[in-house]
């Protein structure tokens, strides 16, 4: 177990804008940051960084949180495991309790697989360096396609012997579980058990990492000429590896595709080393499957800008072209850049000086139109229906650009290739778009269900009711709870005339809000319905206890993410006006400060409404069916008046 002081001295450390910037691209947005939420597919920035609150929220998906539960909620990782990450990365020495063994047992099984993983990049580095085998056949083949020894280490390169099992007997010599060993996929497992075989034997092993650096699966590359072993080989998929949401390269490169603005996307694991190694490290690789949506999101939190680098294989380029429409789906910027005949980027880099690299990188891209024009037009020559063919070719793929300007720039820039006009380009357009509306007009829409409407309507209503009130309360103590508030309030008073009437007085009195709401609630007896708004206020009224005051960084860097993830939603809140620039708009967001002392009470009196309109509810349908009705009809009404007073307070009328 972490030990409290080793996680006080993380946060204290941490900065959550430094966390989620290796993640994701963050821009300026007044004293907050935003960006492209991580979590959902999403074109207009919904994702917001407070470094002053040091909090984030994500208001497409729901989530929000400090640096741990980022990493939590973006890594998957665990407490513990995101506490080390953030360690490890602002160098701070982790003191550890020992762990027992139910502890370890209860360690889950996707972490298990993480481990084993981790594992075998440290086994397969080791055999590479130390075993006679790996130097002579794995270290040899790398220092042959020019790999330094940095540069190996750098990317986790290793290499498994020529033997059925031999990782397989040390890792269970080690401790490691047979099953995860066969769900990470790098044991076969034969005849229940009885037979096992190392799945890379005899292949150099290329890690594959996500954007946080865990080890997810493997890539092996054969390198003897057995024609019935498959060249590449990689990990099936897992739990935890998914080859078509992960490229490779994406944990060296984050950072200065960030800083660039720009990502290079090449074919293979070769491509992505040699070109980081030439300098150029702003580079992932689709790692030989057709690119998905899931791997352009990935790009799209770092940068808008994707530039492709093809080799000279003309059948290559063409199964890769069509990944350019959905680059453009995603409204980001596509370029294309064509190395030499016979160059790939791996062959390409290791001929020319870095410098001249980067220049022929700079002064070669071009517009993904040109680039399909140049390439299409070949197929047509001077036949005018395959000429009318490639134009409505690149007309589809403008039409994918969500973006009306950026289409009409291209439908112009189209024109002026083709020699085509440019109104004959707008109404093929125009049909294109009018066809893609027709088509997702006719997608079924699911009716809401009336009848489920109609069944529960008052419980609905009640529920809804008091958790609005529970949470306005909460809202009230996170945001307001130190401020000290001058109260007015109804009090009856002490020289009644009439036994029938209650005559109210008006008594102001000075507290802070926090002492103010428990001591109403207190006195009632009042216990909020939903569990995590519960488990918040004991937090607080344990606070109040215990400090006389509210403080909230406790809750933001709260092991229990309900009540992080709860008390950051409460925070966060009135960052979305500014994503909706609701100052430049003239709208003006009420202050709610003014009228502290009013807010506070109406909540409470609300609060106190609702609980008395279901106690009302329920005696009277216990009146019905009462022998004795009389004390109950007494208790209705004297809940009743309650209620009116309470109607009477928050100014309403019944």
């Amino acid at each position: 177990m972490i030990s409290r002081n080793t996680i006080e001295k993380v946060f204290e450390a941490a900065r959550v804008e430094e966390v989620i910037g290796e993640f994701v691209q963050l821009k300026k947005s007044g004293s907050n940051l935003k960006g492209l939420s991580p979590f959902s597919d999403e074109k207009s920035p919904s994702f917001m960084v407070s470094p002053v609150k040091q909090i984030w929220k994500d208001f497409s998906s729901g989530k929000g949180g400090n640096a741990v539960t980022f990493l939590m909620e973006h890594e998957h990782y665990s407490y513990p495991e995101a506490i080390k990450y953030l360690a490890k990365k602002y160098q701070i020495e982790i003191e550890e309790t020992q762990q027992s063994q139910e502890q370890k047992e209860q360690a889950n099984e996707r972490e298990s697989l993480y481990l084993v993983s981790e594992y075998a990049q440290s086994y397969y580095q080791d055999i590479l360096f130390n075993s006679e085998e790996g130097k002579a056949i794995g270290l040899s083949y790398f220092k042959e396609r020019g790999f330094t020894d940095a540069t190996i280490k750098r990317f986790g390169l290793g290499y498994n012997l020529n033997n059925w099992d031999a990782f397989t007997k040390t890792a269970l010599k080690n401790g490691y579980e047979l099953d995860f060993l066969e769900k990470t996929g790098l044991t076969i497992v034969k005849e229940g058990g009885a037979k096992t075989f190392d799945r890379f034997k005899g292949r150099v092993l290329f890690p594959i990492h996500s954007m946080s650096g865990r080890v997810l699966g493997f890539g092996g590359r054969i390198l003897t000429n057995d024609k019935k072993a498959a060249k590449y080989l990689n990990s099936p998929e897992s739990d935890i590896y998914h080859k078509s949401k992960i490229l490779y390269g994406i944990k060296h490169a984050k950072q200065s595709i960030a800083k660039e603005d720009n990502c290079y996307l090449v074919e293979g694991y070769t491509d992505v080393i040699s070109m980081s190694q030439a300098g150029v490290e702003n580079v992932v690789a689709s790692s030989g499957t057709a690119l998905t949506s899931d791997q352009i999101r990935l790009i799209n939190r770092l940068t808008k800008n994707i530039t492709i680098l093809f080799d000279g294989d003309a059948a290559g380029i063409r199964a890769s072209i069509r990944g350019i429409d959905l680059i453009l789906e995603q409204g980001m910027n596509v370029k294309v850049l064509l190395f030499p005949e016979g160059e790939d980027p791996d062959s390409f880099a290791k001929s020319v000086t870095p410098e001249a690299l980067k220049a022929h990188l700079a002064e070669n891209t071009q517009d993904f139109i040109n680039f399909k024009v140049s390439l299409l037009l070949e197929d047509a020559k001077n036949d005018p229906i395959k000429k009318a063919g490639l134009i409505r070719d690149i007309v589809v793929s403008i039409s994918k650009i969500p973006d009306r300007i950026q289409q009409e720039v291209y439908i112009q820039e189209c024109a002026t290739i083709m020699h085509i006009s440019e109104n004959v380009l707008f109404n093929e357009l125009a049909q294109l778009l009018k066809k893609n509306q027709r088509d997702d007009a006719r997608k079924p829409i699911r009716q809401p269900s009336f009848e489920v409407i109609k069944e529960q309507p008052t419980q609905k209503v009640d529920i809804d009711e008091l958790k609005k009130y529970e949470l306005e309360l909460l809202k009230i103590l996170i945001l307001y709870g130190n401020d000290t508030v001058d109260f007015i309030d109804f009090v009856a008073s002490e020289e009644q005339t009439n036994e029938d009437s209650i005559t109210l007085e008006k008594v102001k009195f000075t507290n802070t809000v926090a002492k103010e709401i428990y001591l109403q609630l207190h006195d009632d007896e009042i216990e909020f319905t939903d569990q995590k708004f519960q488990a918040l206020y004991y937090e607080i009224i344990t606070q109040i206890n215990q400090q006389e005051k509210v403080d909230t960084d406790i809750f933001v860097q709260h092991e229990n993410t309900v009540i992080s993830n709860l008390v950051t939603d409460i925070l966060m809140e009135d960052e979305k006006y500014s994503l909706s620039d609701w100052e430049r708009k003239n709208i003006i967001v009420k202050d709610k400060k003014a009228t502290l002392s009013k807010l506070v009470l109406d909540a409470i009196y609300n609060l106190r409404r609702v609980l008395i309109e279901k106690k009302i509810n329920t005696l009277v349908s216990e009146l019905s069916s009462a022998e004795n009705s009389r004390p109950s009809l007494e208790e209705v009404v004297n809940y009743t008046q309650l209620k009116q007073l309470l109607y009477d307070r928050l100014q309403r009328v019944v």
